[in-house]
């Protein structure tokens, strides 16, 4: 009975997609190019990275949309129906990935994990049921580590090279030259954190412990990783003492979250607020590798100044 609820669903989508404005409707993919579909924003980035422009790439989840709770549009069924690749991160990001694979009915289609291999981190969530062990969960933030960064690109190289043979060497070229290009990054700024007087820098939102834990960096924040409820009183007062005893002195918020929380910590600790990319959303003209350069620049900075 659910199951044909969400068919009806599903055709209901695509009938009123149907009936959209023209210009509301998905196009065609680029003739000569393989058609690819990506989850959100950061696996766009790495999808062209390794497919430069040889892919056509239709983003799901819009530019500034939280992907946790998203549904997909009939226009992205559409999309999924013409594509040879679908792109997600995984650990549990893509909720309704499955059953928009399943609505787009096509057998060609290949979804690629991009963080199937990482070194992924787990998160221990609060105790839900007494004498029961707090559940862990999957940190989905895979794609902020360089160094799980260089496994999904990876992943997405070798389903570009199944599905398109003829440029297989054209994205071995790519994704070899951006494993340098994330080598020589992270060469760097393991340099320049080992001589920093501080190792601990403090976000709105627990997105960083990927690259903290490639760094060797301690992150402290105001939410959990999944962004989920209000700071207590006394995690608050916890957090604002952690900050005088690290002399942190600033505070980063991500551009998608409210800063009301963040602003409240700055003004008890004397820190200031300071902006930082998730890669959730972008600039044409900035790149996977020119966002994670700045933020590891900016943290840099903070922690110079502690």
């Amino acid at each position: 009975m659910k199951r044909l609820f969400y068919i009806f669903t599903i055709l209901l989508l695509l009938l009123l997609g149907g009936c959209a404005p023209e210009n509301q409707k998905t196009p065609p993919p680029e003739a000569g190019k393989l058609p690819v579909v990506v989850s959100f924003h950061a696996m766009g980035e790495l999808a062209h990275a390794i497919g430069g422009d040889k892919v056509d790439i239709h983003m799901i989840i819009p530019e500034g949309e939280e992907p946790h709770g998203f549904q997909p549009k009939s226009s992205d069924l559409t999309a999924l129906s013409q594509a040879r690749i679908f792109i997600i991160n995984g650990c549990g990001l893509e909720t309704w990935a499955d059953k928009a694979v399943e609505a787009a009915g096509n057998e060609q289609l290949a979804v690629v994990t991009a963080s199937d291999g990482a070194d992924i981190h787990y998160v221990e969530m609060k105790q839900i049921l007494p004498g029961r062990k707090p559940e862990k969960q999957a940190d989905p933030h895979v794609w902020l580590s360089l160094k799980n960064a260089k496994i999904e690109a990876r992943n997405i190289r070798d389903a570009f090279a199944a599905a398109d043979p003829d440029h297989a060497d054209y994205y071995t070229q790519r994704y070899m030259e951006f494993v340098q290009k994330t080598d020589a990054l992270y060469a760097r700024y393991q340099l320049k954190f080992n001589t920093a007087p501080s190792r601990t820098f403090v976000t709105g939102h627990a997105a960083f412990a990927y690259l903290a834990r490639d760094f060797g960096l301690r992150q402290l924040s105001l939410t959990n990783v999944f962004a989920s409820g209000e700071p207590s009183a006394r995690h608050m007062t916890e957090l604002a003492d952690a900050c005088k005893a690290a002399h942190v002195q600033t505070i980063f918020v991500e551009n998608m979250e409210s800063p009301k929380i963040a602003e409240t910590l700055a003004q008890e600790t004397g820190a200031s607020l300071e902006s930082i990319d998730t890669l959730e959303e972008g600039d044409e003209d900035e790149t996977y590798l020119s966002v994670m350069e700045d933020n590891l620049e900016k943290i840099y900075t903070s922690l110079q100044e502690s």
